[in-house]
């Protein structure tokens, strides 16, 4: 399978990249946990189908030092008892933040029980983030973006 586009050697695509790019730097330098940050990418992306994505933070999270028991559990992190209220939180978050066309957004509950974890930056950085990868998976689902090469590091 090969990419419908190359957005690595399209000059628009390829500033594009490099904006959302500085755009995820931001938010991987705040204050919100590196392991929060790439459950809630590795959640998005299984929602939305992004082979790519769920390539490359799996292996960074497992990288970091992430097991193998909660990685497989992120899709089933409601009944898991492998991850944190904050966690759970951010995930829940992620979940209605992804599928804001099947319901009516998300939910004030949800937001306080977030908010009930995360200060203010922490829960900019995870709305932040929710919105790239969201940005990132659809991009990659669109140009069908192949995956299974990822090697971790390979952008940064």
């Amino acid at each position: 399978m090969e990419a419908r586009l190359n957005v690595f050697a399209n000059p628009v695509a390829g500033k594009f990249m490099k904006y959302i790019n500085s755009a995820g730097k931001v938010l991987a330098d705040s204050g919100l946990p590196a392991a929060t940050q790439e459950l809630v990418k590795i959640r998005a992306s299984q929602i939305n189908g992004c082979g790519f994505c769920l390539d490359m933070h799996t292996k960074e999270a497992a990288h970091a030092g992430e097991t193998a028991q909660r990685l497989h559990m992120v899709a089933g992190w409601r009944e898991a008892k492998v991850f944190t209220e904050a966690e759970r939180a951010a995930l829940e978050l992620a979940e209605q933040g992804t599928r804001i066309a099947d319901s009516a957004g998300v939910g004030d509950e949800v937001w306080a029980n977030a908010a009930k974890h995360y200060d203010e930056d922490q829960l900019a950085a995870l709305t932040g983030l929710i919105a790239l990868i969201n940005a990132y998976n659809r991009l990659n689902v669109i140009v069908q973006q192949p995956a299974g090469d990822y090697q971790v590091g390979m952008f940064g």
